[in-house]
């Protein structure tokens, strides 16, 4: 099938377009991991784009890495991060299987209170007396018991599971099947592209999660590490890994360090992203067409 020139014209345009886009997205990353490395003097006197890294530095990550508050904040957020998500996928499942059987009675009900949840809350302060008289303030728990699902993905995860031929769920019982069973070895091996995805968003959402940290928790012990991240970037808090430095070179080194906590928080994140990538675009899809 022959194409136009006009048709040719376009897909060179759009791809044109979305190269540009791509750099215009990426390169913000770039700059941070370039300045990271570089020379501290040479990259607070640089004015405009940084191309490339000058001097290739790698003492500001040793000095972040050498930071016990950075290995805290990062073995917090894995844990976080770990419990959160899996309890987050379990919960999920269960009310998306729940409410995608047709034979569930007040079913529509239901969507509706779950639904209504997405643009009606009760607020912080409502919030947080719950948390509080629920004795969870300044405990792991805050962080993700009250996370325990959201409604956009319970969305998506029960229009994925509603998917599934009711014929094999028949057949499954059949066989003297319960309930779990079905969910555990029929419906959730047939939706792993929709699994996927919400283990990459329940994931990237604990990770970068830092409000709640800010209002729950108090113990220092328990922050993860985007709330160490705030404080390093917010304010300034740099002074306890430049020990051995002294005098004017405090000031470069510690906006160094601040960029190479960014990539230090950022790296593992994105590094998730191409093993769950090929999922991405389906589970999002199953969600999108029959919602």
């Amino acid at each position: 099938m022959r194409r136009s020139w006009g048709e040719l014209l376009f897909d060179l345009s759009n791809s044109l377009f979305l190269i540009l886009l791509s750099l215009f997205t990426l390169y913000p990353f770039l700059y941070v991991l370039f300045a990271s490395l570089s020379d501290p003097i040479w990259a607070m006197q640089v004015r405009g784009l940084i191309w490339y890294p000058k001097g290739l530095n790698w003492e500001a990550y040793r000095m972040v890495f050498q930071n016990p508050s950075i290995i805290t904040g990062y073995t917090n957020t894995l844990l976080y991060v770990v419990l959160g998500t899996s309890l987050n996928i379990l919960m999920t499942s269960f009310g998306a299987y729940a409410l995608s059987r047709q034979q569930l009675m007040w079913k529509n009900p239901v969507m509706f209170l779950i639904v209504f949840t997405m643009f009606f809350n009760g607020g912080l302060i409502p919030t947080y007396l719950l948390i509080n008289d629920l004795g969870m303030v300044d405990s792991r728990l805050a962080l993700i018991i009250p996370a325990a699902m959201s409604a956009y993905n319970l969305i998506i995860m029960r229009t994925a599971f509603m998917g599934v031929p009711v014929s094999l769920e028949e057949s499954a019982k059949l066989d003297g099947a319960n309930d779990f069973t079905v969910l555990f070895r029929v419906i959730l091996p047939l939706s792993m592209p929709v699994v996927a995805v919400m283990i990459l968003f329940y994931g990237v959402a604990h990770w970068n999660s830092w409000f709640s940290a800010l209002i729950y928790l108090r113990t220092r012990d328990l922050y993860p590490l985007q709330l160490i991240l705030r404080e390093i970037l917010i304010t300034n808090s740099t002074d306890s890994m430049m020990t051995n430095i002294g005098g004017s070179d405090k000031v470069p080194t510690g906006e160094t360090i601040k960029y190479a906590t960014i990539i230090v928080a950022t790296a593992p994140i994105l590094f998730l992203y191409p093993f769950l990538q090929k999922y991405f675009v389906k589970g999002v899809m199953i969600g999108a067409i029959k919602g």
